[in-house]
């Protein structure tokens, strides 16, 4: 399936992050209401998850506020629109709720979602998040490393990659009625990808369970590439010994490649990859290579073409 992405996406896609959040803060004081009233899924307080020390993946950059991680999503389950998912993601169950992990190993499992919040300690892990769109943030996230997951079942020799579905549900998520993307969602990541420290599953930030909108109860977080690969609501995990068509791959080909890095010398068809502008900053700064993670990552896609390889 190949369609113009473009013709799939309101004006609403491309809403500048102030404009939307001054915009937001005038609709709440003209209707004399508080955020809790309009974003019943944004608000803090939420349970809090125990976490140990800071991961050495951590950076000192600025955070971006809570407000914006939890109000301005890319979540088209729930809606095209920046402002949608915060808006309709309280129609989503996280209870109960299990994630399958299965195909090419020795011991294939399906994990209640509350043995993997026992599975591994919780590091707090400071990343920076960058979407092809050009925007950016840097999230406090709290989770274990994937691979502490994968390791439980025993991958095979013949494991090369790893597919991430998410959830389908169209009656709890009304974005799934829609024909922008073919459903369910699915990601992929090479073994060693899923398999380095970075990779991270997530569930929570800024201390507390992930809100609904922001993937909950479960997602990937891959800070090299662009946030589309870090599939959110994950239900299903296989290991395959051929490479995945991803949701992204079948809507976009000529847009949308497997491996999606961070690259600023690689420009999406219709715009430029080589600045960003972080969340709650005027001015766009350089884009760097592997969202800069490249000390870390790099050597992973050693005598690779990093066009052609998108």
């Amino acid at each position: 399936m190949s369609k113009r992405i473009e013709d799939n996406i309101p004006a609403s896609e491309i809403t500048p992050i102030d404009v939307f959040l001054n915009r937001r803060r005038f609709i709440q004081l003209a209707a004399g209401v508080g955020s809790a009233a309009l974003w019943p899924n944004a608000i803090h307080g939420a349970e809090k998850l125990p976490s140990s020390t800071s991961s050495a993946f951590g950076n000192t950059d600025k955070l971006t506020p809570f407000e914006a991680v939890s109000q301005y999503n890319n979540f088209y389950e729930f809606s095209t629109a920046k402002d949608g998912p915060a808006k309709l993601a309280d129609s989503l169950n996280l209870r109960p709720w299990t994630v399958s992990i299965d195909g090419e190993v020795g011991n294939p499992k399906v994990f209640d979602i509350e043995d993997l919040l026992k599975l591994a300690p919780m590091e707090e892990r400071i990343y920076r998040m960058r979407c092809v769109e050009t925007w950016s943030m840097v999230i406090p996230w709290l989770g274990f490393p994937l691979a502490t997951l994968l390791k439980q079942v025993a991958p095979t020799s013949k494991a090369k990659y790893v597919e991430f579905i998410s959830l389908y549900a169209p009656e709890q998520m009304p974005g799934q009625k829609s024909t922008v993307l073919e459903w369910p969602y699915r990601e992929g990541l090479r073994i060693d990808e899923a398999m380095h420290p970075l990779s991270l599953l997530s569930f929570g930030l800024y201390g507390e369970i992930l809100p609904k909108q922001n993937g909950a109860p479960i997602r990937l977080v891959v800070p090299w590439k662009y946030g589309f690969k870090s599939a959110k609501s994950i239900v299903k995990i296989r290991l395959l010994a051929e490479q995945p068509t991803t949701s992204w791959m079948r809507a976009g080909p000529n847009e949308y490649g497997f491996y999606a890095n961070v690259n600023p010398a690689v420009d999406h068809p219709r715009w430029s990859q080589a600045k960003e502008r972080r969340i709650g900053e005027f001015l766009k700064r350089p884009t760097l290579p592997f969202n800069g993670y490249a000390e870390q990552v790099a050597q992973l896609y050693s005598g690779m073409d990093l066009s052609q390889n998108f």
